[in-house]
């Protein structure tokens, strides 16, 4: 089904694949008559091609990217135009697409959800911006309908922004990344590994885009194979897929934890194209004569069966066939695995839900960017029909990832069909995707084509003894499972007829509704504000050293961006920082916020001009141990906040919040053996947190212990790679080693001024 190559390889002609072993260079020149060295056979790939196109730096080692577009929803666009406003901006410089698909329901926290809708609106007319209101599109349909375009790049703060199978080279990073876009400034990253992924075959009947992808994920998530590289999809396998089909496996790239994705070009996207009135973005795109990949993952279509991805992540994948197979087995090892996710806080149990030797789920969503696509539920409402989903416990939800994919539906009966059945059509909105739409009840399964299934990403609180879970499918196994009355059921089951329906793309649905400022800014526009949407805190400059209290410790596996700021409707609090921090870690460690705040005490009474013992007595304990090596260090030159420990924090969303929460409770620091992802060590830079990397094996701290950094600004500014911290002992100080991996010279200048807002601003 998938097999990855142990190294590099060469691609020739887009349909031959050569392993890089000893004699593969001789093996390609002897092909194609020539020699090729790997290093120009590496330029040939169609990622190097876009890259060195919006590659302003001249150095292709070094690459600084200037975007094409941006664009955020409504989780994220205040926070990113604070941060630029308080910088300067006057006007966006490319286009930015402001989406309204996840605080779409103004259903808690009173008035804040449209307080926020209508700062996006008055910005977007202020700045030169586009605005799509709520319940239109969720932000990446949008960008598929209205903004990619072959060859282009686009950065979003969505960390789904995928957009590859159209051609265009999109990534999602936290909102200071975006905030340097609209300040002119670049995106700044080594040039990334580029790994291929060489489809053959087509798929059997029953198997989707989501069977694709979960497929992949499980091969490659684990060991790493294409983290912060760049997935290149070719092979004559592409050839077999449609458009949507395309699309629902390039948005699940993300949970491979690579940077971006991009796909060859053929006239099934030029159809894409065409249908959307946008020909002319369309470019054919494919890899040169010879090119080589850093690694090579090898898809069999015809081989993928109908996947299921099992709680609490998207690589714990199973076909449904295996998980029917092996029930009881299968259950209790997801049960084990749920126990370190959960800490063990709530009961959770999968097996009493097996009855009669069958597995009976609870739930069934499909929706948004993965799974709301118009070819989805069409193949969806066509294995329902004649059917219908029961009168017990139950339900089906469909959410169309647009307003124009919703109309299609209706006018060919498809919405119909499944309403029929009694499932709900919803609007557009990702809330199902995040836990803000949809909880299922108590220890309820839910089946869902989405993006995620980490814990409480249907929005149930684990802090309130609450627990459901998750598991990802596609779209056709989900509609096989409701036709089945909850009966977990593979779409290969069904023997009918998968139609094939032509799409219609109505844009006087967008032209009626969506605000376009066609890049016109208007400065005598007054910006709307609610009275949840707060500036930033002041934050200071990174002193001469630190005193950093430990104030978690984690020792998960992975630390996903969710249980470092929970998602669901804690997003209605995003405007306001100080609110939202209150919410940091509260389903992984509920003590931390109290625990922050006290460290953070010594601090705004130092920034304040005063001593911090006066704040936190302990202080004077902590100074005395320290002075005793280091006798300069002091009150004036030294400051102090809180860390935290995790073995490899950031999987998941590119949420700032996520590193913005612990800098506004006065964090200076993450420890970990590695970052999950680079779109959260970057979160950490751009808010003036430190992103320490510290060896595997026994800390040399522990939780609420305290730990001195001396010189550590020095450290920084010389680009010292070794540093050395001490944890402060009753009457000594421990020394350890610390690294921060490499940093630019402009993330240098973020940590030395405390944050991006300073560094940037007038």
């Amino acid at each position: 089904m998938i097999e990855l190559l142990e190294g590099g390889a060469y691609l020739i002609n887009g349909t031959e694949v050569v392993a890089d072993t000893g004699e593969a260079a001789a093996a390609v020149a002897h092909k194609i008559g020539k020699n090729i060295t790997k290093e120009d056979a590496a330029k040939q790939t169609i990622a190097y091609g876009i890259l060195q196109s919006h590659n302003t730096s001249g150095n292709m080692e070094k690459l600084k990217i200037k975007f094409d577009k941006l664009t955020s929803h409504d989780i994220t666009f205040v926070g990113i135009i604070q941060t630029a406003r308080a910088s300067g901006l006057t006007k966006f410089p490319v286009p930015y697409v402001l989406t309204n698909c996840h605080n779409s329901l103004c259903a808690v926290g009173g008035t804040i959800n449209e307080d926020d809708h209508m700062y996006g609106l008055t910005c977007a007319k202020k700045y030169g911006g586009v605005y799509v209101p709520p319940h239109q599109a969720v932000i990446h349909q949008f960008a598929r309908e209205m903004l990619a375009g072959g060859g282009k790049m686009i950065l979003g703060s969505d960390s789904h922004t995928r957009y590859g199978a159209l051609g265009t080279m999109a990534m999602g990073e936290g909102g200071p990344e975006l905030v340097k876009q609209l300040l002119n400034q670049t995106y700044d990253i080594n040039m990334p590994g580029v790994v291929g992924v060489y489809l053959t075959g087509e798929p059997v009947k029953g198997v989707g885009p989501q069977d694709v992808a979960l497929a992949i994920i499980g091969a490659v998530f684990k060991n790493g194979y294409v983290k912060n590289k760049v997935m290149e999809f070719v092979g004559p396998g592409v050839a077999s897929l449609s458009a949507d089909f395309r699309i629902g496996i390039d948005v699940m790239t993300t949970e491979t934890t690579c940077l971006s994705s991009i796909w060859q070009t053929d006239g099934e996207i030029e159809e894409f194209y065409e249908i959307h009135g946008r020909k002319e973005e369309y470019s054919e795109l494919k890899p040169g004569d010879v090119a080589y990949y850093d690694g090579m993952i090898m898809v069999d279509l015809s081989k993928i069966r109908p996947m299921i991805a099992m709680p609490f992540h998207p690589s714990n994948t199973y076909t449904i066939e295996e998980l029917n197979a092996n029930l009881l087995d299968i259950l209790d090892e997801t049960e084990k695995r749920a126990l370190v996710s959960l800490d063990g806080a709530v009961e959770f149990s999968l097996k009493e839900k097996v009855r009669d030797g069958k597995f009976y789920v609870d739930q069934g969503i499909i929706a948004g960017c993965a799974g709301g696509g118009f070819e989805n539920i069409c193949a969806a409402a066509d294995i329902l029909k004649g059917s219908y989903i029961g009168a017990d416990g139950f339900t089906l939800s469909v959410y169309p990832a647009s307003m124009p994919v919703y109309m299609e539906l209706i006018k060919n009966g498809c919405a119909a069909a499944i309403l029929e059945t009694g499932a709900v059509m919803k609007t557009a909105f990702c809330g199902p995707c995040f836990g803000a739409g949809d909880t299922p009840a108590n220890n309820a399964f839910s089946i869902r084509h989405s993006t995620r299934n980490f814990p409480n990403r249907e929005g149930s609180k684990l802090q309130n003894g609450q627990i459901a879970s998750v598991a990802l499918m596609d779209a056709r196994s989900i509609a096989a499972t409701a036709a089945n009355k909850g009966v977990l059921t593979p779409a290969t089951e069904f023997d009918g007829t998968l139609n094939k329906y032509q799409y219609h793309f109505d844009s006087n649905i967008y032209k009626n509704r969506v605000f376009d400022s066609k890049g016109v800014a208007d400065p005598d526009v007054e910006i709307q504000f609610g009275p949840n949407i707060k500036d930033w805190p002041e934050m200071g400059a990174l002193p001469e050293n630190l005193v950093l209290q430990v104030v978690s410790e984690i020792h998960d596996p992975v630390t996903t961006t969710d249980e470092l700021i929970p998602s669901g409707e804690t997003s209605s609090y995003r405007s306001n920082p100080l609110g939202l921090a209150e919410f940091t870690l509260s389903r992984k460690d509920p003590q931390y916020v109290g625990r922050a705040k006290e460290i953070q005490k010594a601090e705004k009474e130092r920034m304040a001009g005063g001593h911090p013992c006066h704040a936190l007595p302990v202080v004077k304990d902590i100074m005395g141990v320290v002075k005793g090596q280091f006798a300069d260090a002091n009150h004036t030159n030294t400051g102090f906040g809180s860390t935290i420990f995790a073995v490899k924090p950031g999987d998941g969303s590119a949420r700032e919040q996520a590193a913005s929460c612990q800098k506004v409770l006065g964090g200076w620091a993450n420890i970990a053996n590695e970052y999950a992802t680079k779109r959260y060590r970057s979160n950490l830079i751009n808010w003036g947190m430190l992103p320490f990397l510290i060896e595997e094996g026994e800390l040399p701290f522990q939780n609420l212990d305290y730990l001195f950094l001396p010189g550590i600004r020095k450290a920084v500014e010389e680009k010292q790679e070794v540093i050395k911290a001490y944890k402060v002992g009753k009457d000594a100080l421990e020394e350890f080693d610390l690294r921060l991996g490499e940093l630019t010279d402009e993330e240098r200048q973020i940590i030395l001024k405390g944050c991006l807002i300073n560094y940037n601003r007038v």
